[in-house]
């Protein structure tokens, strides 16, 4: 069996946590080739609407979406840019 790539994880979890009406991910590390910092792991840009951000601040709906992710925030994923939408 291969190992799932970084972005199809993000992708599969956003989806199972979320129940999103629309989800972009886009792969941005290419952009940061030589960034040190990054060690090797993923720059995403993550477009995610949901009904479930209906009713939050733009803090718990980034929440949502850092606790979906859970260990890959502290593995794979070394920046991520979030746009966290209402489907209104």
């Amino acid at each position: 069996m291969t190992e799932m790539k970084t972005i199809d994880l993000v992708k599969a979890r956003l989806t199972t946590a979320l129940n999103p009406t629309h989800l972009e991910i886009l792969d941005q590390s290419r952009e940061h080739a030589g960034h040190r910092a990054a060690d090797g792991a993923a720059h995403f840009s993550i477009t995610v609407v949901s009904l479930q951000f209906v009713g939050l601040t733009l803090v718990q709906r980034h929440r949502l979406v850092y606790n979906a992710l859970g260990d890959l925030m502290n593995t794979a994923i070394h920046a991520l840019s979030i746009q966290a939408q209402t489907p209104e």
